[in-house]
């Protein structure tokens, strides 16, 4: 009897422990964007971006927006490219590959 009391409870505490890292993981995976709110208008020097994003405005992400990446991992939110002609400009200069890369000490 003793036995069947014991095998309950490991059931029972194996079941909540496995209730509760579901519903954890399940929540980190809620399908949360990472979007722009709001965009600046302020221009992005083009030696510190290296990458972009294009949010569209469609879905969980509510504006359309550029989504820069600076060398240190910043995301920085612009105006969609058909609205502002910097924009498109560094978009064009990532595409071309004329955007600096991070610089590397010089070999001898």
């Amino acid at each position: 009897m003793m036995f069947s009391h014991t095998l309950t409870l490991w059931t029972g505490a194996l079941l909540i422990l496995s209730l509760s890292l579901w519903s954890c993981t399940t929540a980190l995976d809620d399908g949360a964007m990472d979007c722009c709110l709001n965009t600046s208008n302020r221009r992005i020097p083009k030696r510190l971006v290296t990458s972009f994003t294009i949010q569209t405005g469609d879905g969980a992400c509510r504006i359309p927006a550029t989504i820069f990446v600076t060398r240190k991992g910043l995301k920085l939110c612009a105006p969609f490219p058909s609205d502002n002609n910097w924009v498109r400009n560094l978009i064009n200069n990532i595409l071309a590959g004329s955007v600096p890369k991070k610089s590397r000490g010089k070999r001898h």
